[in-house]
């Protein structure tokens, strides 16, 4: 066990020697750090449809996980938009296997109305579904299931990237 002990201490010095840091550690005696405390000031505007209400309340829960209420000093706009594709077409033109696309441009502003943008992205994701012949229900249930997670995996994205934009532009 010591063993294992030695070596990950050893490869942890070795990137802290090359400028690596978690991008949630926290800095300066605080208990969270720039990433974390960044995230928590932001808030989420209304994103329309259904596969938008998924993924604001995807970005809030990654955002506000741990509960502490902040100022809200940044608003998150996003611009979200799911597209289907039929694949695997059999002979009678039927398709047993959909594709989701999700695409998403985001843009940070400062709750001040002269702040003006802070920090622009785009995350995509994609996954995929079998389509049940006869079985309308299913394929209906598999449909929401899948668009669940292209939401859950966009809101991943964004969240990185705000995450890095936090850690990079507001630490300290």
């Amino acid at each position: 066990m010591s063993r294992q002990a030695f070596l990950i201490g050893s490869i942890v010095s070795l990137l802290q020697g090359c400028g690596f840091s978690p991008i949630y550690a926290p800095d300066n005696g605080r208990e969270d750090g720039p990433a974390s405390r960044g995230l928590a000031e932001i808030s989420v505007a209304l994103i329309p449809e259904r596969y938008g209400q998924l993924l604001r309340q995807a970005l809030q829960s990654r955002f506000y996980g741990d509960g502490t209420s902040r100022a809200r000093l940044f608003e998150l706009k996003v611009r979200f938009s799911i597209s289907n594709d039929s694949l695997a077409i059999q002979s009678d033109n039927t398709a047993t296997r959909a594709r989701m696309i999700g695409s998403a441009s985001w843009t940070l502003t400062g709750s001040d109305p002269q702040a003006g943008t802070v920090a622009s992205g785009i995350a995509n994701a994609v996954d995929g579904y079998n389509i049940f012949d006869q079985q309308y229900f299913a394929a209906d249930l598999a449909s929401e299931a899948a668009q669940r997670r292209v939401a859950e995996a966009v809101a991943d994205r964004i969240t990185l990237q705000l995450a890095v934009y936090f850690k990079k532009n507001h630490a300290g």
